[in-house]
């Protein structure tokens, strides 16, 4: 509380003088019928209480009757800020249902990619033409990408595996749909495809190096997108990222259970792309808070 004004009118032109001078206030009648002048953030006390000795001293001075006419303007945009505002924020229990903010561009083009991949494999009558997505033939050296064919690094993301074995393919699109959706809506296509490239190589090229060519699946990238949207969450509360405690537990005894239990499973991939995205989420947040 920095002081009293006399009357409703003053208190409120005075008020309104504040708010357009960036100070947040509130008043508040008293029973003798005077008003009461709150400001909200310490740091503005003496200022504040400055500008209402000065109000005080001559009220009708034309600075603050000025000043006060722009208020209704100001709290006019102010309002229409926040609208924007409240239409790019989304409920927690809202982050894994799609109709919160859509399937992203990129998210649809990503899983447009392997439906066609995966069918183009299975129905098709030269499978072996899809070779080219693998990021080798051959169990060492890569001779392919040392002779250009970069896009290996990250194609194998698009492959999987064929029938009976779908759900590889449906679970692994199903998490792309939410994961990448998520990010995308937060913070565009172009993030989202920049973390693929980030997660999909260093994941890939471990798989590689660890077990040979013989590998595909998005499986590495979720778990990347996972960890990303996970640590940026918790760091960086502001940026609207936020999984269920659950959602988490649930991958990380998927996890598990695919290095110990389940065989066949490209683990480095899986691994490599969780680590990276765990420590690009960090480095994403750590970058926000400064």
């Amino acid at each position: 509380m920095i002081g009293q004004i006399s009357t409703e009118d003053d208190a409120r032109l005075f008020t309104d003088y504040l708010f357009v001078k960036g100070i947040r206030c509130e008043m508040e009648s008293e029973r003798d019928g005077s008003w009461m002048i709150w400001v909200l953030d310490e740091d503005d006390l003496e200022t504040a209480g400055g500008y209402l000795r000065r109000f005080q001293k001559t009220p009708r001075d034309p600075e603050f009757d000025s000043l006060a006419r722009q208020a209704q303007d100001l709290r006019k945009q102010v309002q229409r800020d926040d609208e924007k505002a409240a239409k790019r924020q989304f409920l927690r229990q809202d982050l894994f249902q799609s109709t919160a903010y859509g399937m992203g561009r990129a998210t649809k083009v990503l899983i447009g990619l392997c439906v066609l991949v995966w069918a183009a494999r299975e129905f098709g009558s030269n499978k072996d033409f899809w070779n080219f997505l693998f990021i080798s033939n051959y169990r060492t050296g890569l001779p392919e990408i040392r002779d250009g064919q970069i896009w290996r690094l990250i194609t194998p993301i698009l492959v999987h595996a064929p029938m009976p074995m779908i759900l590889h393919l449906v679970f692994n699109l199903l998490w792309l749909k939410d994961l990448g959706s998520m990010v995308e809506a937060r913070q565009g296509a172009v993030r989202l495809l920049l973390l693929v490239v980030a997660i999909s190589i260093p994941s890939n090229l471990a798989q590689y190096v660890m077990t040979g060519p013989a590998f595909c699946g998005m499986s590495g990238v979720v778990y990347g997108l996972l960890g990303y949207i996970w640590v940026k969450g918790k760091f960086d509360p502001g940026s609207g990222y936020f999984l269920h405690p659950n959602t988490m537990a649930f991958m990380m005894i998927w996890f598990v259970a695919c290095l110990v239990i389940i065989p066949g499973i490209a683990n480095w991939v899986h691994g490599v792309g969780l680590a990276v995205g765990l420590a690009t989420g960090y480095l994403s947040a750590l970058k926000a808070s400064r």
